[in-house]
């Protein structure tokens, strides 16, 4: 009866001298006290060595899987298959029926084999004597980290301190960079103003200061490799009228030390940038193609390490950033922030203000589940975060375009929702209605009750003009005869009366004809006398 004996090294094979010891299990420890009981009991035959760690990782994670590995599967066809009579004593009963499939061999799993096994451990160090006790230390410190590796789905590859530093150090590049860029230009714009206004690229500028130097250089420099023609010309002509300063050649030599310094860090940011993203593609593809290297690298910055930005909430992604505006709001009892250091994705940026929250809420759940896959998964490739990507640009344009529908509920219902578009009318004074010429009256069209009130207006009119007519012609007459002053009164009473009189209302005159005859007639007779 032969024993398989699984070791950090190798595989060991022992044969069972006594085989009414393994139903004697509860004395079995005894004869394991010294190594001679040990050798009693057990006898090594063969010894299959692993060549090195990854090897032996390979074995004992197949051995957990209950799979045959490839050293195993040789030893047993060299060493087992032929000598094994009836039985095989395994410690894994996976491994077992595994091998029994595999060779038709009867393998025996059950506690009195588990308390052999552990009685063998203990005195393994004697019973394999051509091992070296060092080698054998070192290959279970080997086997137990990758193993723990393995067990954690860590790679080391993903090492996310590299990805925190290289972003932390991107953005002091960036300040630092702004802030030699404001010097030289504002220390070369007191000998040369015009420069800055004429190219206002910041890498353009600090090259062509390096190559002219003073502006009297400017007209004898060849810029053809920097700049285009139209711009070259302008910078010849501006140099020749210049209103700066004179420097000497001490104070233009410093000017171009900082414009080389300049240079060479914006040549290393693009490499680190570079870098950022292989790095970023290697341990977060996922997270990289959805929101960005930068952002992405950002957020792992903040969380302090992949797997802990793997730990936390769409939710706590979303205002990762805006901390101090979240405990503000809440102290204050404020609206709390919709978006952190999210809102510098592409996704985000392209929305309009209204949509900005929304957009901000469903990438930060889609990027919670690529951070998972990413920290978690094994072989992990950028398909799931680009098909996010897909859905969330096709979710964009419907909010842009005012197509809403509804999520929860029946989902045959639809929003009513118009784009909102912002126009800018501007209203223009028509100048052809100044002009008045050939232009024909406009005729209101009236009604037949609206003409016939109109004629009897006129007519009325038409009748007290003839009535101050005649008065007017008798007055010369009657001066020849003086009047009293009584009369007279009475007369100017009588005209005023006429004139003062209001005009009757067409309504009323329609209504009462009759009564306006007898007031006519009694004019008329006022008037003759």
């Amino acid at each position: 009866m032969l024993v398989l004996f699984e070791t950090p090294a190798g595989y060991a094979i022992f044969k069972l001298l006594d085989e009414s010891k393994l139903s004697e299990i509860d004395n079995l420890y005894q004869e394991f006290n010294t190594p001679e009981g040990a050798s009693t009991v057990v006898k090594l035959k063969n010894f299959v060595k692993f060549e090195d760690t990854t090897e032996a990782l390979a074995a004992t994670t197949a051995a957990i899987e209950g799979k045959i590995s490839k050293p195993l599967k040789k030893a047993l066809k060299k060493y087992v298959c032929k000598e094994v009579q009836d039985q095989l004593l395994v410690g894994d009963s996976k491994l077992g029926s595994a091998i029994r499939e595999k060779f038709d061999l009867q393998c025996v799993s059950n506690t009195n084999v588990q308390e052999l096994l552990r009685c063998i451990r203990s005195q393994m160090d004697s019973l394999l004597a051509g091992l070296p006790k060092k080698e054998m230390t070192a290959m279970a410190l080997g086997l137990a980290h990758s193993l723990s590796r393995y067990k954690l789905k860590f790679s080391p590859d993903k090492i996310d301190t590299m990805i925190v530093q290289a972003q932390c150090l991107l953005d002091d590049l960036d300040k630092e960079l702004n802030n030699y860029i404001m010097r030289c230009r504002e220390w070369y714009g007191w000998h040369f103003p015009e420069l800055g206004k004429i190219i206002t690229d910041n890498t353009l500028f600090v090259k062509v200061v390096k190559l002219i130097g003073t502006r009297d250089y400017a007209s004898k420099t060849d810029l053809s490799d920097i700049l285009p023609e139209d711009l070259e010309e302008k910078v010849k002509e501006a140099a020749e009228i210049s209103m700066g300063t004179e420097i000497s050649e001490d104070d233009i030599m410093n000017i171009q030390n900082l414009c080389d310094e300049i240079i060479s860090i914006t040549d290393y940011r693009t490499h680190l940038t570079d870098y950022l993203k292989a790095r970023m593609m290697a341990m977060a593809p996922n997270l990289t193609v959805l929101i960005g290297e930068h952002i992405g690298a950002r957020l792992i910055a903040h969380a302090g390490s992949l797997m802990n930005l793997a730990k936390h909430p769409a939710s706590t992604i979303q205002i990762f950033g805006a901390e101090k505006a979240l405990f503000r709001a809440l102290k204050t009892k404020k609206d709390t922030p919709k978006y952190g250091l999210i809102y510098h994705a592409q996704l985000v940026g392209q929305c309009s203000t209204k949509n900005k929250g929304k957009m901000s809420r469903m990438l930060a759940a889609k990027a919670a589940l690529a951070t998972r896959v990413d920290a978690f998964g094994e072989d992990v490739s950028f398909e799931l975060g680009a098909e996010h990507k897909v859905k969330l640009e096709n979710r964009l344009r419907l909010l842009e375009e005012g197509n809403l529908r509804r999520i929860s509920g029946t989902g045959k219902a639809k929003i009513k929702f118009e784009k909102y578009h912002s126009k800018s009318e501007v209203y223009q004074y028509p100048d052809a209605s100044d002009n008045t010429i050939d232009k024909k009256p406009i005729k209101r069209e009236h009604s037949p009750d609206e003409d016939q009130v109109s004629a009897k207006k006129i007519k009325l009119e038409n009748d007290v003009s003839l009535k101050n007519i005649k008065t007017e012609n008798e007055e010369p007459a009657e001066d020849a005869l003086p009047e009293p002053s009584s009369e007279k009164k009475k007369k100017k009473k009588r005209k005023s009366e006429v004139k003062t009189e209001p005009e009757p209302e067409p309504e009323a005159s329609l209504e009462e004809p009759k009564s306006e005859k007898k007031k006519k007639k009694k004019r008329q007779s006022q008037a003759d006398e």
